[in-house]
């Protein structure tokens, strides 16, 4: 019987996506971060007991807009972020990297 290989996450994204640099796995891995952003938004806003609309309230926006937000953080406005994450009382934190340089937003 044949051994098969194991293939770590890095390996198969390289392959199937893309590697490092290329427009491709840059797209993937933003998508990938802002449905971590939307999802951590949810989950902060259940753990302060906090509806959509009472949240969007909180904010000033609509409670779909509260629901795009968590679903796909992609259409959000970065103004509209820091909103939302300064109602749920989060600490929030913006690192910026431009080429050999760091910039933090806090």
């Amino acid at each position: 019987m044949a051994k098969l290989k194991a293939y770590s996450l890095s390996e198969m994204e390289d392959k199937y996506i893309g590697k490092k640099g290329t427009k491709e796995r840059d797209e993937y891995e933003y998508e990938l971060r802002m449905d971590l952003l939307g999802r951590m938004i949810r989950t902060t806003r259940k753990e302060r007991n906090l509806t959509q609309e009472e949240l969007g309230e909180l904010v000033g926006v609509n409670k779909s807009q509260i629901s795009k937000l968590e679903n796909n953080a992609n259409s959000a406005r970065i103004e509209t972020i820091i909103r939302v994450f300064k109602a749920l009382k989060a600490e929030i934190q913006f690192n910026v990297k431009l080429e050999d340089n760091r910039i933090e937003i806090a």
